[in-house]
């Protein structure tokens, strides 16, 4: 089997018994080779493990229920096949020797397959922001109306979180990419460390400086923690537009199927339905994340404690992210965006959201600030309390306009204000325009 010409699969694939048990196979077969490079195992004995080695999952299982013990069940079902050449199988090895460097291949190939829907995430999103640049919108704070914003804006910077998440995740990726043939305590006691050196070539692995009976969990954990962050990033996305599409806000949707149901009480019902399944599976990413620092500190050179979990933990956390991703690659590849209903909740509050530019105007003629924010806050709550027209109020407000004369007043009230300088936000994000993108305008 040749691992460097691996087709890579799709995630529930890495995780199967076939995928797993080619895996030590091939560690088995690889560290004959190295050993007979050596000259500790016969030149003839080596072709002939390459000729006969083979494995029946069925018999596997059935000798593990004997054995306890996976991998010398494995090993005795090959045994089987190869016949006296098999003595040389294994020669000075321990179980964690393959096992540790398989897990190794197969967390490097999840990590490829999550990289891959990562960056589509990042296309698509990249490219709404875009679009959206101009699409004035209502930005929020404490869940309250602060200032105007773009949904493009909104979009850039998810765009940016994503890319981080690219970055930490190649870095786990490679600091996971190490095999281990180092014997039962890792000392190398029974073997010579360019068996190590081969196998981990063949697999593209780096050797691990030094291990124990195993690779240290450490590693593991920091990628489990990698795959957490990314599952919050999702919730957080799936969150807000959550908030979004509240019947009171809906400035987007998820998109609604032909045919689907919302509901089997109310036939009105459009709900979030895949944002909110995004939203709780990242808890189960996080719980798993704390399992893997659990695993972190283990009985002197090994113990057991860490590979039930484990079992549970690193596929589960893979397959979760990898659907999640292409959920929420779906959601935004199919969001609808509302810009009317944007500009309706923008101007809900009857111009409040320029009072900081009246407050900013009267301090520039000269106004102390403390008593610039009185005036402008008095007329704030006014419009506030009694639904009355804010831009009204402080033209009407005597030591206001002492100071802005009408013309000057009606200047300030004016969205394009704080739109002006997103231009420099996008490039400095690297979302300039491109692609002839359409923009939505406000």
């Amino acid at each position: 089997m040749m691992i460097t010409r691996y087709t890579l699969p799709e995630m529930g694939k890495i995780w199967s018994e076939e995928n797993k048990f080619a895996l030590w196979l091939a560690i088995e077969i690889y560290a004959c080779e190295a050993q007979a490079e050596l000259g500790n195992i016969p030149r003839e004995a080596l072709a002939e493990i390459k000729a006969k080695a083979g494995y029946d999952p069925e018999r596997v299982a059935v000798l593990e229920e004997t054995t306890r013990h996976d991998v010398l069940a494995f090993l005795t079902a090959v045994a089987e096949r190869v016949g006296d050449a098999a003595k040389y199988i294994h020669l000075g090895m321990t179980s964690s020797d393959v096992l540790d460097t398989a897990l190794a291949v197969q967390m490097r190939q999840a990590a490829d397959l999550i990289r891959q829907k990562l960056q589509r995430l990042r296309e698509v999103v990249a490219e709404l922001a875009r679009r959206h640049r101009e699409t004035l919108m209502m930005g929020r704070t404490h869940g309250v109306h602060a200032e105007p914003i773009t949904f493009g804006f909104k979009l850039a910077l998810w765009v940016k979180e994503i890319e981080r998440h690219l970055g930490r995740l190649e870095a786990a990726r490679e600091e996971i990419s190490v095999g281990k043939i180092s014997g039962a305590v890792g000392t190398f006691a029974h073997l010579d460390p360019q068996v190590e050196a081969y196998v981990c070539a063949k697999l593209g692995l780096k050797p691990a400086p030094v291990s124990s009976q195993i690779i240290q969990r450490d590693r593991h954990a920091h990628y489990l923690c990698v795959l957490a962050g990314i599952a919050s990033s999702l919730e957080k996305f799936a969150t807000e537009i959550r908030n979004l599409q509240r019947t009171e806000t809906l400035e987007v949707e998820e998109q609604f199927a032909r045919g689907q149901k919302g509901s089997s009480a109310m036939p009105h019902k459009r709900n979030p339905i895949t944002c909110e399944r995004v939203a709780g599976l990242a808890r189960v990413v996080r719980a798993n994340a704390l399992a893997a620092l659990e695993n972190v500190a283990l009985w002197h050179e090994r113990d057991l404690t860490h590979s039930s979990v484990e079992r549970v933990i690193i596929p589960d956390s893979t397959i979760l992210v990898d659907y999640m991703l292409a959920k929420f690659i779906h959601i935004m590849e199919n969001l609808q965006v509302y810009p009317e209903r944007m500009r309706a909740n923008l101007e809900q509050t009857r111009g409040l959201v320029f009072s900081q530019r009246v407050l900013l105007a009267l301090v520039a003629k000269g106004v102390a600030r403390e008593t610039a924010y009185a005036w402008v806050q008095r007329q704030a709550m006014r419009a506030w309390q009694e639904g009355l027209d804010f831009r009204e109020l402080v033209l009407a407000d005597p030591e206001i306009t002492a100071y802005l004369g009408r013309e000057e007043l009606a200047a300030l009230f004016d969205y394009a204000y704080f739109t002006r300088r997103l231009g420099a936000v996008f490039s400095r994000a690297g979302l300039e325009e491109d692609g002839g993108l359409p923009l939505q305008g406000q």
